[in-house]
């Protein structure tokens, strides 16, 4: 079994994931969560190019942004600076994250979760979340909740799932194919990238699934309580059907001396 989880160069292209990725539809979700207070400071965890930090930095917030990925803070840097903003973007790894600030909201969207394949890498990152979240902190995050039918369909043929020209001029066709390993919980998709009608590469997306239950015990596990979860950014309830886990935490450490005070 092949364990060299990754997600290919090309799907990190600057230009090529900005020009996929324009929907906000997660924007509104995440402001209404943030404090009113002037002085609040944000940490964004897998900010790629600043699709979500950019624009709450507009509305005057103290938010800082961090990737693995050096395009994709290079081109947040550009984004930022176009705008006229002072935003501190951090190339990093959120597993091994050290900052010296405090911060009284911690977010990883977009799916992020994701892409951390192993329990003991989700579990270094809510050990990081917990060293940087103030004493009335709280802790976001959004994934997909696992469908195995769509799974299994997905398996069966390639299908397009995207179309689009990027902002340097390419012509972007996606076609999506996967593979579900049970054991490690990796849904090993591949993108087919043709760019100006011409086959370029196989890309790989591999994702790994939290089904709910799981993620649920994890999160107390490592100290976090759950105030709310939701099926959508319109806070749905959770339920059978919903295509997401969007998380609202504290930790219980936290909760237990707001009590006592």
């Amino acid at each position: 079994m092949d364990e060299s989880y990754k997600v290919g160069d090309l799907i990190y292209d600057a230009n090529v994931y900005d020009g996929m990725n324009t929907n906000l539809n997660d924007l509104a979700f995440y402001k209404k969560w943030l404090p009113k207070n002037e002085d609040a400071r944000i940490l964004e965890l897998c900010c790629g190019t600043g699709r979500l930090t950019i624009p709450i930095a507009k509305e005057g917030y103290n938010i800082c942004g961090v990737d693995f990925t050096s395009s994709m803070i290079e081109r947040a840097k550009h984004k930022a600076l176009e705008a006229g903003l002072e935003i501190t973007f951090i190339k990093e790894d959120i597993r091994n994250l050290h900052l010296r600030e405090k911060y009284d909201v911690i977010f990883i969207p977009f799916n992020s979760i994701h892409h951390l394949y192993k329990n003991e890498d989700l579990f270094k990152v809510f050990e990081t979340v917990k060293n940087h979240l103030k004493d009335e902190g709280i802790f976001l995050f959004d994934c997909f909740n696992p469908n195995i039918q769509y799974i299994v369909e997905g398996e069966k043929e390639l299908k397009k799932i995207a179309n689009y020209i990027t902002s340097d001029g390419r012509e972007v066709q996606v076609k999506q194919s996967m593979r579900y390993e049970n054991k490690t919980q990796i849904n090993r998709i591949e993108w087919h990238y043709f760019i100006n009608n011409e086959f370029d590469s196989i890309q790989n997306l591999d994702m790994r699934l939290y089904f709910p239950q799981e993620l649920d015990s994890y999160l107390k596990q490592h100290g976090f309580t759950i105030i709310d979860k939701y099926g959508s950014f319109k806070e749905q309830e959770f339920n059978d059907s919903s295509e997401k886990q969007i998380f609202i935490c504290k930790t219980e450490f936290k909760l237990s001396q707001q009590k006592i005070n």
